[in-house]
């Protein structure tokens, strides 16, 4: 397959479509993916005949995973993190383009959405999630920290549920992602293609109805008491202790899950979530995010988590600090600083 193939691009109609091409791989993103992408909303905003934008992705498993952290981890590994840093300021101008797009911008968040997945679909306009949606930022997992606009996304979630799934790393259904605010409407999987074709003829608001239907039962919104309760605490420690100690079966195997990720990626995932929330613009979170990402680059845990659960898969990181408590005010805030070859800029992120 060649980097053109990646990210299918097509006119049907009054619609531009997308489809991100790499099901082998449940369409993780590479660069060329993310320019290819960009180019094409860049033409569309300019062609009077298309009238809104499509995204799904190719294969039964999902719209995408995120970004491809195997050609990251060699990156790192082999280049010290030239081209990764090059992918995310492109990646996250993407995610800015995105969210600014003047015309609707519809994605099929069916299946698997997870990481740059939901950069490419959750800052849309118009975001459809169906029975099969999982939708998550699992980063912590892997020793980083939420990015392409997470953070932005999940800071504003209701009450402590975006801090919740930014620690956990935990995937949400349909009626979850609706309640935090990662999505819009429900559509039936198999109504998907009808829907499709609908959007080649007719404008997104006289489509939409005839298809969305209501959210099956989620499962945060009857955890929201000890979620809010537990992840208000001031820093790491005490929300895991918090969790311990509330009394909830589920907030303790919660506690548990927490105490396996990278103890680092914790606390600035913490950091950044709550430093988005006082930031007034997606931009201005997102250039946060890349001053972070750039400095996980440098840092052991995200080597050490991709190779644990992604390249020999033992599931068994060792992470450099290994425990909450040897991670320092002062290491987290060095996330923060500017990378030294220079910040993200645009246009609303001075």
């Amino acid at each position: 397959m060649t980097d053109d193939d990646a990210v299918l691009t097509r006119t049907e109609g009054r619609a531009g479509h997308l489809t991100l091409n790499r099901p082998r791989a449940l369409n993780a993103l590479t660069h060329p993916m993310v320019t290819r992408i960009a180019e094409a909303l860049i033409a569309w905003e300019r062609d009077p005949a298309v009238q809104a934008v499509v995204i799904g992705g190719a294969g039964e498993r999902g719209l995408c995973a995120g970004g491809d952290i195997r050609m990251i981890h060699r990156d790192v590994t082999s280049g010290g993190g030239a081209a990764s840093r090059a992918f995310w300021r492109d990646e996250y101008t993407l995610n800015a383009r995105i969210a600014r797009y003047p015309k609707p911008y519809v994605a099929l968040m069916d299946g698997i959405v997870m990481g740059g997945g939901v950069g490419v679909s959750a800052h849309g306009g118009v975001r459809i999630v169906t029975e099969r949606s999982r939708v998550a930022m699992p980063e912590t997992t892997i020793g980083f920290v939420p990015d392409v606009g997470g953070t932005y996304l999940l800071s504003r979630a209701p009450g402590e549920l975006g801090t919740h799934l930014a620690l956990t790393g935990a995937s949400v259904g349909a009626a979850d992602a609706l309640l935090c605010g990662l999505a819009d409407h429900v559509v039936p999987s198999g109504l998907l293609p009808a829907l499709t074709r609908d959007l080649a003829a007719d404008p997104v608001p006289d489509v939409l109805p005839r298809y969305a239907v209501d959210a099956p039962a989620g499962t945060l919104d009857g955890q929201r008491e000890w979620i809010d309760h537990c992840y208000a605490a001031d820093n790491v420690e005490e929300i895991v202790d918090r969790l311990m100690a509330v009394g909830e079966p589920a907030a303790k195997e919660t506690a548990e899950t927490l105490l396996a990720k990278s103890p680092t990626a914790l606390k600035v995932t913490l950091a950044a979530v709550r430093g988005a929330r006082a930031l007034d613009s997606l931009e201005r979170v997102l250039k946060q995010e890349y001053r972070v990402s750039c400095a996980a680059l440098a840092r052991p845990d995200f080597v050490e988590g991709v190779r644990a659960q992604v390249i020999d898969k033992d599931r068994c990181p060792r992470w450099t600090p290994a425990a909450l408590a040897e991670v320092t005010d002062a290491q987290v805030a060095g996330f923060f600083a500017p990378p030294a070859d220079g910040d993200l800029r645009l246009a609303d992120a001075p």
